[in-house]
């Protein structure tokens, strides 16, 4: 019984924490958990290819979808930016799952001033991946050159709903 109640605590807390702030926009991946580990498979050492996501319970009315992934223990200033992508249509469903390895939308510039993902590398320890889904009420006007801040500026106003998914990674070799 209490192995039943502790796993049932973790899953509501791992759920809740991928919820927006206005309680609708739900972000999860089959990949791994809220605060979980992340595979190798999406990092340096392995194929270097984007997680698959989950978006749930996305706002009325979101014309596109964007999503950053930005690791702010990175030993440079501000954190790297492993992808910034929008306009990701929704074709107005409430669910939507983004595949691994997902090159549609507007591919933005990562860290290394690339445009798409790049793949996790921390140079030591356990980093913190965050991703974080925005549900807007337009599609942006933004070129691939725009960075991460860049694209958080132009979502200024368009917002309708907002999710946070955060994985860990430490290289194995």
């Amino acid at each position: 019984m209490r192995t039943i109640f502790s796993i049932l605590t973790v899953f509501v807390m791992a759920t809740a924490t991928s919820y927006a702030q206005d309680g609708n926009l739900v972000v999860t991946s089959s990949a791994f958990t809220n605060n979980g580990m992340m595979p190798s498979k999406y990092s340096c050492e392995g194929k270097k290819v984007s997680p698959p996501l989950h978006l749930a319970h996305i706002p009325q009315g979101t014309k596109s979808i964007a999503i950053t992934m930005h690791d702010p223990d990175a030993p440079i200033e501000g954190g790297f930016t492993h992808w910034t992508v929008w306009n990701i249509p929704t074709d107005m469903h409430l669910e939507l799952d983004i595949p691994e390895n997902f090159t549609k939308g507007t591919q933005g510039l990562n860290s290394t001033g690339k445009t798409g993902y790049v793949g996790m590398c921390p140079p030591s320890g356990t980093h913190h991946y965050h991703i974080v889904v925005y549900a807007l009420d337009t599609k942006l006007p933004q070129g691939a050159e725009t960075n991460k801040t860049q694209l958080e500026g132009a979502l200024a106003g368009h917002i309708k709903g907002q999710a946070e998914i955060v994985g860990l990674y430490k290289k194995m070799k």
